[in-house]
């Protein structure tokens, strides 16, 4: 059963239930992954890769909304892009915790051999392939910028 597939079968189950929420964030996801994949070049199926950079995108999109829905006090708009942001985070891999993610990243300087900030270009190259979808891109960053400084 292929991913879309899986967010088809998600999707009569949030009708049923009549959730909202859910069922519009289902509907996002399904509206992203057909559009990648009738997308000038794209292949026949989407790879495990490119469906998880593109529910990465989608729940960056819905925290940056609900970031600026919040700061003007629009509580209202934020809490269901924090609720649909939460639904899409239900089919990316799991997230490395913030112990695990310094040890990768603490491997990944090891063996690149770099020991300053002028390096963290070759770390965050390695570390954001090696890391992508188990982690987002800022706090990668942050982490790099930690070790590295020391």
């Amino acid at each position: 059963m292929s991913f879309i597939d899986t967010i088809t079968d998600e999707i009569k189950k949030a009708m049923l239930a009549k959730d909202k929420v859910r069922l519009e964030a289902l509907r996002a996801i399904k509206k992203e992954l057909l559009e990648a994949k009738t997308a000038k070049g794209a292949g026949e199926e989407l790879t495990e890769a490119a469906t998880t950079a593109i529910l990465q995108k989608m729940v960056k999109q819905r925290r940056d909304s609900a970031d600026i829905y919040t700061a003007q006090k629009r509580d209202d708009l934020a809490e269901p892009e924090l609720a649909q942001m939460e639904v899409i985070r239900e089919f990316l891999p799991a997230q490395l915790s913030p112990i695990e993610l310094e040890a990768a990243v603490g491997r990944i300087i090891k063996e690149t051999g770099a020991t300053s900030m002028k390096e963290m270009g070759k770390v965050m190259g390695v570390a954001s392939k090696e890391l992508a979808g188990k982690a987002e891109g800022k706090d990668i960053s942050e982490t790099v910028k930690r070790l590295l400084s020391f």
